[in-house]
């Protein structure tokens, strides 16, 4: 057993807040308790946690790990241990693989290739349709029965309302939420930034706020009727947020994300071509930033997802409109949102919340999210005056493409167990012979040789990918508030 002491405890699952001790037994929390009410215990291992916040392992359910098909951006290795460095103990991925994840075989390779890997526990998230092309409705019952937790054609939005219509009534049947990214391609007409002046004064073609909020409202409407979850993705306006607002007073099924670049970066980090600032939905303005925050911190918008997309360089290397969308964003998403904590913008329970319990709740992820006694011992401990910076030794992703490289961040997760294993910083005050990251620390049990040579085998790997990278020279941060 491990007994952590001193901490301030934030579970908002359960209510609890304050300074407590937690007790972890095995895969599982045993007990929260008064500080020192464990003192007593034989041969537990007592950690000392003062100046920390302990907190639920974060959640995101919005991640793109490439494999199958595309391994030299990303793979559910990579990817699921840069999750882990960045607090997160659950990560859902999206299907835009290559075979796309539209049955069941594709959901079980998933599954089954992250296993024992020792990052951040992988969910998949299945296609609505086939190929994502949004003419065959996929096979959904054999994706959920194979490991799916929810479902979505990722970039590609569902343009035809009757397809939709049905997934949503097959997604209602099995339980589980459709992810839409929201926005009509018609009106959007190939853009590659915000629709603004600035879009204008920069010669390129921009995507209208319209392009999203009116497939919002479809998608919002089609939800009323078959009573289905619909879970809007990355939304990036304040009418985006609004509509939803008033979805969730008419009592209907709707739960939505935020991506932490979305609220800290604005259309001038654009401005001097930065393909590493390309991303869909784009970067709007900063009144569009104030109405986000303002949904997060009021709980219209349920969580924060990272929109991590990994790519390599040579689709970010090219001119604006023809780069890749997306950036990086699991190591990022904590220390952004500490910094709109300590700047006031959003309470910390409410921060903790949405990247932990209420993502947990909005995709049904039994077990997760909470401390409470009895759920997995997923837990990220977080050093909030740690001061760090993002550099290319730092990001564990295979890819850069991150318009934050090189920029200075306060805040951290020191800790992070996934059902009791220690998968980041194993506190040196727990001195049992197990616990090193990686190894199995919940009951004082050695890590195996094999495990320990498998982490070495991996580091050893991942700093010859390093090598191969081609470094980008210089940020563009302007807009950012942090």
């Amino acid at each position: 057993m491990i007994v952590f002491t001193g901490a301030w405890i934030c579970d908002p699952r359960s209510g609890v807040v304050g300074e407590r001790d937690l007790l972890v037994d095995g895969r599982v929390i045993k007990d929260i308790g008064a500080p020192g009410c464990f003192r007593s215990l034989a041969g537990a291992i007592v950690v000392d946690a003062r100046g920390k916040w302990i907190v639920p392992g974060l959640v995101d359910v919005h991640v793109h790990l490439r494999e199958p098909g595309f391994e030299w951006k990303e793979t559910i290795e990579t990817g699921a241990e840069a999750a882990a460095w960045g607090g997160f103990t659950t990560i859902l991925c999206m299907p835009n693989t290559k075979p796309v994840n539209d049955h069941a075989e594709i959901s079980r390779f998933i599954i089954e290739r992250a296993n024992g890997l020792g990052g951040a526990r992988v969910l998949p998230i299945g296609a609505v349709s086939m190929g994502l092309e949004g003419k065959e409705l996929a096979l959904l019952a054999e994706q959920r029965e194979a490991g799916c937790v929810a479902f979505s054609d990722d970039g590609e939005p569902i343009y035809n309302a009757g397809m939709m219509r049905r997934a949503l009534e097959w997604s209602k049947m099995l339980g589980v939420p459709i992810c839409c990214h929201e926005e009509d391609k018609t009106l959007s007409c190939g853009g590659c930034m915000n629709e603004s002046a600035l879009s204008l004064r920069m010669g390129l073609r921009g995507m209208p706020k319209v392009a999203e909020e009116v497939m919002i409202a479809r998608d919002i409407e089609l939800a009323r009727t078959t009573g289905a979850h619909v879970h809007i993705c990355h939304v990036s306006s304040g009418r985006g947020v609004e509509l939803i607002r008033r979805a969730k007073n008419d009592q209907i099924h709707i739960t939505a994300e935020v991506a932490p670049h979305h609220l800290v970066l604005t259309e001038e980090s654009v401005r001097g071509y930065d393909t590493n600032a390309k991303m869909s939905p784009p970067l709007r303005e900063q009144f569009e930033c104030d109405a986000l925050i303002a949904g997060l911190a009021d709980g219209t918008i349920d969580c924060v997802a990272s929109d991590h997309a990994p790519h390599h360089w040579d689709a970010k290397e090219v001119e604006f409109d023809k780069a890749a969308f997306g950036i990086l964003g699991v190591q990022t998403t904590l220390p952004i949102m500490l910094e709109l904590v300590r700047g006031g913008r959003v309470p910390r329970e409410r921060a903790i919340d949405a990247m932990s319990s209420a993502p947990a709740k909005a995709f049904g992820l039994e077990g997760t999210g909470s401390l409470a006694p009895g759920a997995r011992a997923d837990i990220c401990i977080i050093d909030p005056s740690k001061e760090w910076r993002l550099s290319k030794e730092t990001i564990l992703s295979k890819s850069r493409n991150t318009p934050f490289l090189d920029h200075d961040f306060t805040g951290q997760a020191e800790t992070v167990l996934v059902e009791g294993s220690f998968r980041k910083g194993a506190p040196q005050s727990a001195d049992a012979p197990g616990n090193t990251p990686g190894g199995r620390a919940p009951g004082g049990q050695e890590a195996s040789a094999k495990e320990t040579e498998a982490n070495a085998r991996k580091q050893d790997a991942r700093k010859q990918g390093t090598a191969k990278q081609s470094a980008r020279n210089g940020t563009n941060l302007q807009g950012s508030v942090l």
